[in-house]
């Protein structure tokens, strides 16, 4: 049985949240996608910044991570961007929708 996470990253500009998304969607690398705003603070160049950002956040499966990973990295802006995960448990029904919806 495959394992099942959700990966997020974070930019400042809606519309490259969007590519990302759409880019990842029609390739069937995530099932599905959420966008929202955050205000973000965190070190950076040795000061304190913050801005509002746009989360994304896509549900997958573990062992596509490294192609949603190479996608992210190839439009993304920032010279450092996070690219992180968490794995997830849900109901079969749930799990069998990322399943059927992601190559």
């Amino acid at each position: 049985m495959n394992e099942y996470i959700i990966v997020k990253t974070l930019c400042d500009d809606k519309k490259i949240v969007e590519k990302i998304s759409k880019d990842l969607l029609l390739k069937h690398l995530v099932s599905g996608t959420q966008i929202s705003t955050v205000e973000s603070t965190y070190w950076w160049n040795n000061e304190i910044e913050s801005s509002t950002e746009y989360l994304l956040e896509v549900r997958t499966k573990k062992s596509l991570f490294k192609e949603v990973e190479e996608i992210i990295k190839k439009i993304h802006p920032y010279e450092v961007c996070e690219i992180s995960y968490y794995e997830i448990n849900g109901s079969k029904e749930f799990l069998n929708w990322i399943e059927v919806n992601t190559k």
